[in-house]
């Protein structure tokens, strides 16, 4: 357990860095967030932080980056708070008529909630039958501008199929969020599932995006699925 002003700090670092994917400075959360703490203050919890685990310094800069540790501990505090995970209700509305819309409606429920996560979304109809969307998106994320990057996660779309055969027998009805060394698909990205029954036969959600995605948002789409098929 760290403590109430720690953990604080550690989510307002997490908030700004999901939003610009910029190393974090005391001097940013300071000025940006108007905290009611001293510049020093914030500067030794930070340096406490980074040797227990949390944070890291990924390079000479002054900025420090949230590690998967730190996106465990954002994640259990916001599991059971609504409020840290819920859609715009314009956002929420749109989805719902999409979803309702006969045919083709999954799959351009499954290419919405993409845009919405900022990341790529797949669908398994009943194990063997595969649908993602939103390539472009995840490798639009700053994470994935490196060639290297890149191939690394081409690499794990072409293992999609193979993967998703590996875990889905194994995996719980329900929702759930892999992050990092936990995830199948690849330990450079987040993946938030939801397999849920429907006429007798099984089917698997999921939304894949860089460990530096916005929870919150991208369980409240999570939830919107499950929901629909509880």
């Amino acid at each position: 357990m760290i403590s109430q002003r720690k953990q604080f700090i550690l989510e307002t670092i997490i908030k700004e860095y999901v939003k610009t994917a910029q190393p974090v400075s005391s001097g940013v959360l300071v000025e940006k967030y108007k905290l009611d703490i001293s510049p020093a203050t914030v500067r030794n919890e930070m340096m406490e932080l980074e040797e227990e685990g949390y944070i890291y310094q990924p390079h000479t800069s002054a900025g420090r980056v949230p590690t998967e540790i730190a996106y465990e501990l954002f994640l259990e505090t916001i599991k059971d708070v609504k409020k840290k995970r819920s859609l715009k209700e314009a956002d929420e509305k749109n989805l719902e008529n999409i979803f309702n819309k006969e045919g083709l409606a999954l799959r351009q429920t499954a290419k919405a909630i993409s845009e919405l996560a900022s990341g790529a979304v797949f669908w398994a109809f009943n194990k063997n039958d595969l649908y993602y969307t939103g390539l472009s998106n995840l490798f639009s994320q700053p994470e994935f501008k490196q060639v290297d990057a890149v191939c690394d996660v081409s690499g794990i779309i072409d293992r999609m199929e193979e993967i998703i055969d590996d875990i889905f027998e194994e995996l719980p009805e329900g929702s759930q969020t892999l992050i990092g060394s936990k995830n199948p698909f690849g330990n450079f990205l987040s993946a938030i599932l939801v397999k849920y029954r429907h006429e007798g036969a099984h089917g698997l959600f999921g939304i894949l995006g860089p460990m530096r995605m916005d929870y919150g948002h991208n369980l409240a789409l999570a939830e919107f699925i499950k929901k629909k098929f509880e």
